[in-house]
């Protein structure tokens, strides 16, 4: 799988997840909610972003790596 497929495979799954988790929260509002969006969500949100972000550089990296060795 190419990094272009994997990032955007990253990011479609992210935003299924995204949206599941809104569905739920409309429901599950309480202490352990909040605790939950906190603990879990936000920080693997912060993460998949950061390595999208990652993704995007290396493929920067690989395209200048393609076109020097041609």
């Amino acid at each position: 799988m190419s990094l272009a497929a994997s990032k955007a495979r990253l990011d479609g799954l992210t935003r299924e997840l995204s949206a599941q988790w809104a569905d739920a929260k409309a429901s599950w509002r309480d202490v352990k909610s909040l605790e939950f969006e906190r603990r879990f969500m936000d920080e693997l949100l912060t993460h998949v972003n950061r390595a999208i972000g990652s993704i995007h550089e290396l493929e920067k990296i690989l395209t200048k790596v393609r076109h020097e060795c041609e």
